[in-house]
């Protein structure tokens, strides 16, 4: 029996085993660094096959890394895993299924490492949802281990590539007067007014800007009662491009946006740029040309990814830009949008199992190739050195 056909019935039989996971975090739901139950059963799994597990990686509690070490030296191959949970709607983002799917392939790799040369590796990454984990592991020094990281993420259908936005998040606050607004208004700094101002300013540069750039705001902070002229207000923006470059080019425009809307009202401006900032996907072609026809192998038809369906952003897109990587997808079905009720029903579903099954033998398959051809990593490098040159 070809190892391929040895690592298909490997997850086959360990089937039953990766539901039942995959139904415990998602009946199990847990936000951004509270992921404790998830990473318990997730890294006992992963004990009980023989890796050895670290907790706790850079002093992020519900980070690990699982190593299972080959016959000898060759490629550090990564797999990553995610298994946050969103508030009020659980696991609407489908992350029980991305962290079973990433240990479903591991372990099922495991029994054949004997035979392989290089060192497997599991990156336990919490808090994907607003929290940055796998940029505050990037700043600690993770994954320089690595070679070439991978994650499988659900969808309303199957795509290897890939297309997500930079994204950055940024709080600006303006400090005025206050003053009684009817008996001494021209006593007052209305920071509210500037608030107001920095919105307009912002969308007088809407009719300029390129078709991916996204500008939202909500305003946090707006005054307490109407007779007073407001002395703080705040509003918070999240700002996302396709391209890095492009997207520091606007967070500049905003800042002079809010910096006109100061100097007209007289408020004192504080902006600030949130440290944790999500890079741009890119996707490593070599990597995802083998998952592609992994997915042919087990039977799964891969669909083009248009940009047209929308974009979001994800802490993914920081992994591959400091090493070869992809984010790629499994279908769930077709009209299903992620961080609806909809898709948490799928993630918990029949046509959620039958994803994780399906998603974890390509998984498993692509580690094998690049395993048994160490030729495909050092490709894969040299397209990753090439796509940095460009940027």
């Amino acid at each position: 029996m070809e190892l391929k056909d040895k690592i298909i019935s490997e997850v086959e039989k360990n089937k039953d085993e990766l539901i039942n996971l995959s139904d415990y975090i998602f009946d199990n739901p847990e936000l951004s660094f509270e992921e404790f139950k998830a990473v318990k059963v997730l890294t006992d799994k992963l004990t009980a096959h023989g890796f050895k597990v670290e907790q706790g990686v850079k002093g992020i509690e519900t980070a690990f890394k699982a190593t299972f070490e080959g016959k000898e030296q060759g490629p550090t191959i990564g797999i990553l895993a995610e298994y946050d949970a969103l508030p009020e709607i659980g696991h609407a983002c489908g992350h029980n299924l991305i962290g079973t799917i990433s240990i479903g392939a591991a372990i099922s790799i495991s029994k054949y490492m004997k035979d392989l040369k290089g060192t497997l590796v599991v990156y336990g990454t919490p808090a994907e949802e607003g929290g940055g984990g796998k940029v505050i592991m990037i700043e600690k020094g993770c994954f320089t281990d690595l070679d070439c990281a991978m994650i499988i993420h659900p969808a309303d259908k199957t795509m290897v590539d890939d297309i997500s936005l930079a994204n950055a998040e940024l709080v600006i606050t303006f400090h005025g007067k206050p003053a009684h607004a009817a008996a001494f208004p021209h006593e007052g700094i209305n920071a509210l007014e500037a608030v107001i101002q920095t919105f307009n300013n912002i969308n007088g540069l809407r009719g300029h800007l390129k078709d991916d750039i996204r500008i939202h705001g909500i305003i946090t902070k707006g005054g307490v009662v109407t007779n007073i002229v407001p002395e703080l207000a705040e509003c918070r923006f999240s700002v996302r491009a396709l391209k890095r470059k492009d997207l520091d080019k606007i967070v500049e425009k905003i800042y002079k946006c809010s910096e006109a809307a100061s100097l007209s009202t007289g408020a004192k401006l504080e902006f600030k740029q949130e440290e944790l900032s999500y890079d741009e996907i890119m996707n490593n072609s070599i990597l995802t040309k083998q998952l592609e026809k992994n997915y042919l192998l087990v039977g799964e038809k891969v669909y083009p990814r248009n940009i047209e369906e929308g974009l979001g952003s994800t802490d993914m897109g920081n992994v591959t830009q400091v090493l070869p990587g992809f984010q790629s997808y499994i279908g769930l079905g077709e009209g299903l949008a992620t961080h609806t009720t909809g898709f948490a029903d799928a993630c918990g579903s029949e046509a959620g199992h039958r994803a994780l099954i399906t998603a974890t033998k390509a998984l498993a398959l692509t580690a094998i190739d690049l395993f048994q051809n160490p030729e495909l990593v050092e490709k894969a490098q040299e397209e990753y050195k090439a796509l940095k040159e460009e940027i």
